[in-house]
């Protein structure tokens, strides 16, 4: 399949991705696990590349939300990115900045959206962090 420039951000396609990215923005700031583990692919080949950890496949993105502690995970997107290629693939990239104890930390995430029979899933992730900065008083 060729993509040509009118295949790129069609208003309804973009409609679409922005209207899902808060959803899943409100499920890590709450740490709702289920709407977290639904919105990605629920497949072997699914992956997110996080700070600290690797995680290939469902099973291990599931595992990794469960465990994780559910505190201090507020954060302000400060860009946010969304691009689609025909009608069923999109990428959302966003840069984040989040408080905590006198230090700035900020980070990038890029995700990668496939729409199936079953709806649009992340079906690749990654979220990187920059040097923190000391937020003097």
């Amino acid at each position: 399949m060729s993509l040509f420039q009118e295949d790129i951000n069609r208003p309804e396609v973009l409609a679409e991705l922005h209207a899902l990215y808060p959803r899943y923005e409100q499920a890590l700031v709450t740490n709702d696990v289920d709407t977290l583990v639904a919105m990605f692919w629920a497949s072997p080949h699914a992956m997110r590349f996080g700070v600290t950890e690797n995680l290939y496949g469902d099973a291990e993105l599931e595992a990794f939300r469960k465990a994780r502690p559910g505190t201090n995970l507020a954060r302000t997107v400060k860009r946010l990115e969304i691009v689609s290629f025909g009608n069923d693939y999109g990428s959302i990239t966003l840069e984040f900045e989040r408080e905590t104890e006198n230090k700035l930390t900020r980070g990038r995430q890029s995700q990668v959206w496939v729409r199936f029979a079953q709806g649009w899933r992340i079906v690749s992730a990654h979220v990187s962090l920059l040097p923190v900065t000391t937020i003097t008083p």
